[in-house]
């Protein structure tokens, strides 16, 4: 089991911007499974839980390849969250950063993002 977050490396973000963004869209999957009423997800969430958490983050070099393997993710009845930026510092207000998928099967996920670069 593992989360993926994919980033936006068109942004040019730093850092501390990238390492809020990926937070942010940890929480949030977490958030949405647990207020949701599927029950797969959740089972999966536990595991992934207990299994020490993995997350992986990659990149892309733009918003169409980020919404791209998020839409992939959706299709496959996968958790999926978009992270919009508030716009107070680095990035226009409602810039997408990045989109976290799962925690899902490693298996299932590598088919969505496998043959992306890591951040």
């Amino acid at each position: 089991m593992k989360m993926v977050i994919v980033v936006r490396n068109d942004l040019k973000m730093g850092k501390g911007k990238i390492a809020a963004q990926v937070a942010h869209a940890a929480v949030s999957l977490v958030l949405e499974i647990l207020n949701s009423s599927n029950n797969t997800w959740k089972s999966c969430l536990y595991e992934w839980i207990n299994e020490g958490q993995p997350k992986i983050i990659v990149k892309v070099e733009s918003l169409e390849e980020l919404m791209k393997r998020a839409e992939i993710a959706k299709q496959k009845d996968l958790p999926v969250s978009i992270i919009q930026d508030a716009g107070r510092t680095q990035v226009e207000p409602g810039t997408i950063t990045c989109a976290g998928i799962g925690p899902c099967e490693d298996s299932l996920i590598d088919s969505i993002t496998g043959d992306l670069k890591l951040l």
